[in-house]
């Protein structure tokens, strides 16, 4: 009977002091001590030839000849993991070039706006911004439409349930409001920004979508004004050598024209786009009423001014000739890594 419990206190002995130092002798410590068929286990099976009297003292001491071979493989073998991985950082050379990282690009619009803007800056206009969210007044009444004006039929818009008279803007006009409002002439600035309508039925078929418009007011402003700084952006942007004014109406200007750039017939591509013109649409303009500038209190007796505005999208799809205007909401980055070298 004390063989056993002398086979256990030498068993428990030879674990303190077992020190495989390979992976290969680690994991025959284990099948030795742990396994199904080991010295403890075969010890545990002795269990029944102990006396009762003496079964709880075998007991304890065979848990703790188990505990013990337990954390003693658990140390071993976290020991020489952390060695393997200290063995194979030291392989690592600090020295050599790392991974590529793939550059990202801007959007062909923010690319597009960033030009405008570069172009009007250049000749005095400031960049103005101001809330997505409007109210009626500022978006439409102060712009000359009313309630009651078919104009807003052409904007329909989205409206905010909890908030009475708010909205999502429907072009950037809100801003040149705002600015009015709050600055004497002279006023010279650009407005870029969102701007959203219910358009399910269209054919664009899209509920947002970017604007800059701008607006010069100041003492003797004329049409002349207008027509000359458009030319200066149309030659700017698309190297366009001559423009066209068309009338038109917008009710917060009059009179009122759309511009177009020539790009003459001599290319297929230049015929189809312009349907055998050779005159291109690409914004609409006019002078201010001079009912938008006494809504936002500016003397009109004194003060004349003109305004224009454009869609970035449409910008975009002519600047970079691209052919589906869905292309520039997808984010496909295959197609917008074309214009990472843009920037």
């Amino acid at each position: 009977m004390s063989d056993i419990f002398e086979t256990v206190r030498l068993t428990l002995q030879a674990i303190e002091s077992a020190t495989p130092d390979t992976s290969d002798a680690l994991e025959q410590f284990r099948i030795q001590y742990l396994g199904t068929k080991g010295e403890i286990k075969a010890l545990m099976e002795e269990m029944r030839t102990i006396p009762n009297e003496r079964k709880k003292e075998f007991g304890q001491l065979i848990n703790a000849l188990k505990q013990g071979a337990e954390e003693k493989y658990q140390h071993l073998k976290a020991i020489q993991d952390a060695l393997a991985e200290n063995a194979a950082a030291a392989q690592f050379d600090l020295t050599a070039p790392g991974e590529p990282l793939a550059l990202g690009s801007r959007h062909p619009v923010a690319v597009t706006l960033n030009r405008i803007v570069d172009i009007f800056t250049r000749i005095g206009f400031s960049v103005a911004d101001g809330p997505e969210i409007e109210d009626d007044w500022h978006n439409f009444t102060s712009m000359n439409t009313p309630e009651d004006h078919p104009a807003r039929d052409m904007q329909d818009t989205f409206y905010v349930v909890d908030a009475p008279g708010m909205l999502l803007r429907t072009h950037t006009s809100p801003v040149q409001a705002r600015v009015m409002e709050n600055r004497k002439p002279p006023i010279r600035i650009i407005a870029p920004g969102r701007v959203y309508r219910n358009e399910t039925i269209s054919t664009r078929s899209h509920c947002q979508f970017h604007q800059v418009e701008g607006l010069y007011i100041d003492e003797g402003v004329s049409f002349a004004d207008l027509k000359q700084t458009l030319l200066y952006f149309a030659q700017e942007m698309f190297g366009a050598p001559k423009i066209r004014l068309r009338p038109s109406f917008f009710p917060f200007t009059e009179p009122s024209a759309e511009m177009d750039i020539w790009l003459g017939t001599d290319t297929e591509k230049n015929y189809r786009l312009t349907k055998g013109t050779g005159w291109l649409e690409i914004l609409g303009c006019g002078m201010v009423d001079p009912q938008v500038l006494e809504n936002c209190g500016i003397d009109a007796t004194k003060y004349s001014g003109f305004a224009f505005g454009m869609g970035i999208e449409r910008q975009t799809l002519r600047l970079y000739e691209i052919g589906d205007i869905r292309l520039v909401f997808e984010n496909d980055v295959r197609f917008l890594r074309q214009f990472s070298a843009a920037l």
